[in-house]
């Protein structure tokens, strides 16, 4: 199997949103941010599947040294023969790289946040900064694009806190932030017994509220002059959003299932989001200022 196709499987495989996101891109920029994708899944399923925390952690920095060898031209697993010509074409820092890993190690000495800030960090490193690898990947003009791009993927990280909070609990995570569960007399000890009590729906309210913030934040850091190239985010956002909003539709019934869109609403959402985009740009392209 190729290292590029190894690479599609994992993607497909993971039925994630941002697959469906990848199907409209130009085949060169697709072959990069599945590769990318493909990376944070490895690194992810290394913490979320490995039960002895010492032998996670040999992994992880052997991930570590994997990536330095792809830096330097000789990388060995598929995913990092198919991130070969990405770093080699794109400005892709390694140190970015190790900062995801960096992320996922936390979950190995972590398991609660006291405060917002301080599940920020976390954000920041397992998804902020893929954010801002798609963007160097995606390309981008003005620099506030990489603003949008962080911005952009703490948004998704915390939808998807907010969706997996009974996931997590069973592997006795909580990512909620300690106090704000304190505000809503939400104790963490109910949590991790799936029993939350009557403030879990105000809890989950709260952070839903955050997300959309973070959403609205990062599309208002989008310059126009870059949106068309990053059309792939903008893709991922909507659909991102859209499951938000059955969370909250659902009001917040978090902790009795797992809130998912079915992969042809998924797909219909991306290519109606892509139709959009097109129209935007027709008319962009056509104010006189870009003429």
């Amino acid at each position: 199997m190729s290292p590029d196709r190894y690479c599609q499987e994992k993607a497909a495989a993971s039925g994630s949103s941002f697959y469906y996101s990848f199907l409209f891109l130009p085949p060169e920029k697709r072959q990069a941010i599945t590769a990318l994708y493909a990376f944070c899944r490895e690194v992810d399923d290394v913490v979320d599947e490995c039960s002895d925390a010492g032998i996670a952690r040999t992994k992880l920095d052997w991930w570590r040294s994997e990536i330095e060898h792809c830096f330097k031209g000789d990388p060995t697993h598929p995913v990092t023969c198919a991130l070969l010509n990405p770093v080699q074409t794109h400005n892709l820092p390694v140190e970015y790289f190790q900062e995801i890993i960096d992320g996922m190690a936390m979950d190995l000495d972590q398991t609660r946040y006291e405060t917002f800030p301080d599940l920020a960090l976390y954000c920041h490193r397992v998804a902020g900064v893929v954010g801002l690898l798609s963007a160097e990947i995606f390309g981008y003009r003005d620099r506030h694009t990489l603003k949008y791009a962080e911005t952009l993927g703490t948004a998704f990280q915390l939808t998807n806190i907010l969706r997996d909070v009974r996931e997590d609990a069973e592997r006795g995570r909580i990512y909620l932030p300690l106090d704000e569960m304190l505000e809503h007399k939400v104790n963490p000890h109910d949590l991790l017994d799936l029993k939350p009590g009557e403030g879990m729906r105000a809890l989950c309210h709260q952070q839903a509220q955050r997300a959309h913030e973070y959403y609205r934040r990062a599309i208002d850091y989008l310059p126009d002059a870059d949106r068309e190239a990053q059309r792939g985010g903008l893709i991922m956002a909507a659909i991102y959003r859209t499951l938000l909003k059955e969370i909250e539709a659902d009001d917040y019934r978090v902790m009795e299932h797992r809130v998912r869109l079915t992969p042809i609403r998924k797909l219909w959402i991306a290519w109606n989001t892509a139709r959009c985009e097109r129209r935007w740009q027709r008319k962009y392209r056509k104010q006189p200022a870009h003429a």
